[in-house]
């Protein structure tokens, strides 16, 4: 059961934004050193906070929490003892759960629950017209989190999803480059398609690159024939929307800004363990060393050892 300086520290994360997923353990079969229903944080960088067990479960929590956030979809994650009989180190089930044989873990079974936490996608939006206070209406309303920003401040903001200028000619240049330059996955101008054409040669006019002109969805949105505010707010989340799901193209003179997403920072990459070919995650706890310029993990200081013996001019990692 989460405590409540557990439950405290998950709504201290969730209202700074950050990325985590709630680790459960549901079930847990003897010899283990842990019980049914503790909980523990995971952190986008691979700390846990909190106890689901010894060392050896640690790596799997850590490993299969990163592949919750990174797909936002819960899971439910078996670990087992290693079995010579095993056929795969890893399945997955029809229903999505996910067994794993785990080498280092010494007798038992422990099952979790791993529910991902993620912040709201934040959605900027510039101007103070009739289509930009429907855009922040509507997009309440279908779970992004909605920030009225102006122009000079976008670039504090580069941990959102998507940039809506609708100032109606207002400092549309200075905002559209500061977005393009924040990386903002999706850059759209509400704009007539003669305005808009005129906007991006100005742009280019002043140094802004073609490639980064090409991320500019103007008109913003999918073309519904829309007429109204309303309307238009619906068509520009469309349009965002599939950006987010890594659907439909978000601009109109080629390039794919769905295409230059990459996983929020702090995120470490998986890595397999040579020796026994357990998934671990390659963060700065887990057993490492460095041979011929590449770092290798391990999911513990035993496979490392074999490693080092069987491979003698490697070199610890700093």
């Amino acid at each position: 059961m989460i405590t409540a300086a557990m439950s405290r520290r998950a709504q201290e994360l969730a209202a700074g934004r950050v990325p985590f997923v709630t680790a459960t353990v549901v079930r847990a079969h003897a010899p283990t050193s842990v019980r049914a229903g503790a909980v523990a944080l995971v952190l986008a960088d691979g700390t846990i906070e909190g106890f689901v067990g010894g060392v050896c479960t640690e790596h799997s929590v850590r490993a299969y929490s990163q592949r919750a956030l990174e797909s936002g979809n819960a899971m439910l994650l078996r670990i087992l003892p290693f079995s010579d009989q095993a056929e795969v180190a890893e399945h997955v089930d029809d229903d999505g759960t996910v067994t794993v044989q785990n080498p280092c873990l010494s007798g038992g079974a422990v099952e979790l629950f791993l529910e991902p936490v993620l912040p709201a996608p934040a959605i900027l939006v510039v101007g103070e017209t009739p289509i930009a206070s429907a855009v922040m209406r509507l997009g309440t309303k279908v779970g992004f989190e909605m920030v009225a920003v102006h122009g000079d401040r976008v670039d504090q903001h580069s941990d959102g999803i998507a940039l809506v200028v609708a100032a109606h000619g207002r400092d549309e240049m200075h905002t559209l480059r500061r977005g393009l330059e924040s990386g903002l996955p999706y850059v759209g101008l509400v704009a007539s398609p003669k305005r808009g054409t005129g906007v991006l040669a100005e742009l280019r006019g002043d140094g802004v690159p073609d490639e980064l002109l090409a991320r500019i969805d103007v008109p913003a949105g999918i073309d519904i024939g829309a007429r109204t505010p309303a309307e238009i707010a619906l068509s520009i989340l469309a349009r965002i929307i599939a950006v987010r799901n890594g659907g439909a193209a978000p601009v109109h003179r080629g390039g794919d800004p769905a295409d230059a997403v990459e996983p929020a920072s702090g995120s470490p990459r998986l890595a397999v363990d040579p020796i026994c070919g357990m998934t671990v995650a390659a963060v700065a706890g887990t057993p490492s060393l460095r041979r011929d310029g590449e770092t290798i993990y391990f999911c513990c200081d035993g496979c490392r050892s074999r490693y080092e013996a069987q491979h003698g001019h490697a070199r610890l990692a700093d």
